[in-house]
């Protein structure tokens, strides 16, 4: 049984490269839609958006001495690409997805129109949000505390490389101790870093709470759901 209606589930990029240098890892992707078309079993609407940092970076050396705003449209593009390649191994395993741009490619993808995206969801389909915010020098958290707080999420599931928000950083310091619960005022006095700081202030003004998990951890995704003792949640 899901612990929350709808959640609002944030993909890094590089988390789809699996071991690779860059690009999307088959295995890697194959095996995080398994995870989330058991969330859905659960009966759980989920909403996805996906970073573009696994493409981007096999540019990024490119991207030197570019303009900020250009090479933001770039990440941008790279999220519709992994957005896509998402969306059918969903197809592949038997989940109907939508994708839904920020930016007008519409011979490609639709664009993000907010009635459209909660029919989808209240239709039982895994919405797809790509492109960010559609807005250069703004980063895919801001994007997924945004659309989490329009379509009326209960909470922001952050999928990240550790299993939670900690003391210190786990790999130099192995007597850090992971929170369980952190409120969003206690982690701004810690200083630790959740999320990017607009992401981050958005979430607790509109009172979303956050859940820090790894993505890498088999049933993670499921556990945090169901409101088990996975990863590290942030609240008001």
């Amino acid at each position: 049984m899901s612990a929350y209606r709808r959640i609002l589930l944030k993909l890094s990029g590089e988390a789809l490269m699996g071991d690779d240098a860059y690009g999307i890892n088959r295995a890697t992707i194959v095996r995080m839609v398994r995870e989330v078309a058991e969330v859905t079993q659960l009966g759980c609407e989920v909403a996805v958006v996906i970073g573009g940092g696994n493409i981007f970076r096999g540019v990024a050396g490119g991207s030197v001495g570019m303009d900020r705003a250009t090479a933001d449209y770039m990440g941008m593009l790279a999220t519709v690409m992994n957005s896509l390649a998402l969306s059918d191994a969903m197809r592949q395993e038997g989940l109907t997805a939508r994708v839904m741009s920020a930016i007008g490619i519409e011979q490609v993808v639709e664009p993000y129109v907010r009635p459209k995206a909660l029919q989808y969801l209240e239709e039982g389909k895994v919405v797809i949000f790509a492109a960010g915010t559609g807005n250069p020098f703004f980063t895919t958290d801001t994007a997924a505390a945004l659309r989490g707080a329009e379509i009326g999420a209960e909470v922001v599931l952050k999928a990240t490389k550790v299993d939670g928000v900690y003391s210190a950083d786990p790999q130099k310091d192995p007597s850090a101790q992971r929170y369980v619960r952190i409120s969003f005022d206690e982690a701004i006095s810690r200083n630790l870093a959740v999320m990017d700081a607009t992401a981050f202030a958005l979430c607790r003004d509109q009172k979303l709470p956050i859940k820090v998990f790894s993505i890498f951890k088999s049933g993670a995704l499921r556990r945090a759901v169901q409101g088990e003792d996975e990863g590290t949640l942030v609240h008001v």
